[in-house]
């Protein structure tokens, strides 16, 4: 058996940084988001995107479309770790197949039962709080989540977002973990694809990119898709990322790794600008314009995977390497707070005009609330990797 691969870096600090804009982007989804009145907006360019808050509206509006990093990077991965493995995979008696199942759930697994477990106790001590206090519980109101015990079986066994139920359910992040367990069931077909040429992988990104074109079309809602076809979303994102690789090990093989530094240099600057445009010039989207974000995702994995470059070396630093250790506890862990949230504006929050400090209450929390939710999830992303994520993790691998 060959050796594990080198980890690259650049994309384990890379995974920082999209569960925090996935917390915003929830957070102002629900709460509106923070720039001022469009109506009171000038025309002028400067003032539309400074003045008029649109600098974080946009960014945070295409949040949801940094789920297909995550898929794409997560195809990259594995394919990178596991692609001189292949022929294992297909022996039923090397048992690769299935200590790779096992050594995924047992780092997916534990996490994701905390987490629901811990919705299941937020929404019974809320309702018995608002049963005493005489009050309308946030779980019984319009907007309230679809909580049943038969979707708490279906979480359980992570197929919750398998096209089963018409809402997102309990610990509605989780949709994403129910879709990876798919793909990591599927991985020996993608593992086989992944053992061809580079043309190979250039048809593999190809049909993943019109394979979430259909999504983004068909679905009305560009793709911002979930509970309903989130499994073909993850599929397709996960075929970019495994052509990523291919494309990636063809050009180690060709010596593209060992080019002068400015040129990485300059393919991350491209990269960014591309990036950049394609969150602040294609409109709120929810529409077939994104696959232009999408893709300017999928060209920065690449772009970084050659830890080279100045973006590269950025992400390799102490700091967005412990978020992204963290980054899988934030992004689990933020539906408790959001909905926690929701009670204390139900029951502990003064009215808006209040005055603090000369300032009315309503205008301080419009932008410290998000960013204070940020921190949070933050604290408890950690705690769950730290407490729950890694020794759990060794304790299940150990047996």
């Amino acid at each position: 058996m060959t050796g594990r691969p080198t980890e690259i870096k650049a994309l384990a600090g890379a995974r920082a940084f999209p569960p925090l804009i996935l917390v915003l982007f929830h957070f102002c989804e629900g709460h509106k988001y923070r720039g001022m009145d469009e109506a009171i907006c000038s025309t002028a360019w400067w003032h539309y995107y400074f003045t008029c808050g649109k600098w974080f509206d946009l960014p945070v509006a295409h949040g949801y479309l940094w789920v297909e990093f995550f898929f794409a990077l997560s195809g990259f991965i594995l394919v990178h770790v596991y692609s001189a493995r292949t022929a294992e995979f297909w022996r039923l008696k090397s048992g690769a197949y299935l200590a790779f199942l096992k050594a995924r759930l047992a780092r997916l697994y534990p996490v994701h039962v905390v987490t629901l477990i811990s919705m299941l106790l937020l929404m019974w001590t809320l309702n018995q709080l608002s049963y005493w206090g005489g009050y309308l519980s946030i779980y019984h109101q319009p907007w309230a989540p679809i909580n049943t015990w038969p979707s708490f079986v279906a979480n359980l066994a992570l197929v919750q977002a398998w096209n089963i139920y018409p809402v997102l359910t309990w610990n509605g992040a989780s949709w994403f973990v129910s879709v990876e367990f798919l793909l990591c069931l599927l991985f020996p077909v993608y593992l086989v694809l992944s053992r061809g040429r580079w043309w190979m992988g250039v048809a593999l990104i190809g049909f993943g990119v019109s394979w979430l074109l259909l999504l983004a079309v068909g679905g009305g809602h560009g793709l911002d898709v979930t509970f309903h076809d989130g499994i073909f979303r993850g599929m397709a994102g996960f075929a970019v990322g495994v052509g990523l690789a291919m494309v990636y090990r063809q050009a180690k093989k060709s010596g593209v790794d060992t080019l002068p530094e400015w040129v990485f240099h300059a393919a991350q600057a491209v990269a960014l600008l591309y990036l950049l445009w394609a969150t602040y010039r294609t409109g709120w989207n929810h529409t077939v314009n994104d696959l232009w974000t999408a893709t300017a995702l999928f060209v920065l994995i690449f772009v970084l995977a050659f830890d080279r470059g100045f973006l590269a070396k950025g992400l390799a630093t102490k700091v967005p390497l412990r978020l992204g250790e963290w980054s899988y506890g934030i992004y689990m862990g933020q539906t408790f707070w959001l909905q926690a949230i929701r009670y204390f504006e139900q029951r502990w929050y003064p009215s808006d005009n209040t005055r603090i400090l000369g300032l009315r209450f309503g205008d301080v929390m419009w932008w410290a609330e998000p960013f204070m939710l940020v921190g949070i999830c933050i604290a408890w992303g950690a705690l769950l990797t730290i407490l729950v994520e890694q020794p759990a993790n060794r304790w299940l691998r150990r047996r």
